[in-house]
């Protein structure tokens, strides 16, 4: 046992890589959270009501393309947010 409560003193170079570590979860909590807010958008009634409409895009109706353009940019963005 140490003595001052159990406490041990680190090296600075370990004190210094777990603060980066810190802010680059931090970081990349922020940025998931902010895609969260993004895809919450997205995928709302008022966007969503602006391709609502019966056009096609190679014989697809706009609304399909919209929803799964959309939701593969989503799953990207998250991706690179996750990897970085």
């Amino acid at each position: 046992m140490l003595w001052g409560g159990g406490t041990h003193i680190r090296p600075v170079e370990t004190r210094q890589r777990e603060g980066r570590n810190a802010v680059k979860r931090g970081t990349k909590s922020q940025n998931l959270a902010a895609l969260f807010f993004l895809g919450c958008l997205l995928f709302n009634y008022p966007l969503l009501s602006l391709f609502g409409r019966y056009v096609t895009v190679l014989d697809i109706p706009l609304l399909y393309v919209y929803l799964f353009t959309a939701w593969a940019a989503l799953i990207g963005l998250m991706a690179t947010i996750i990897e970085r």
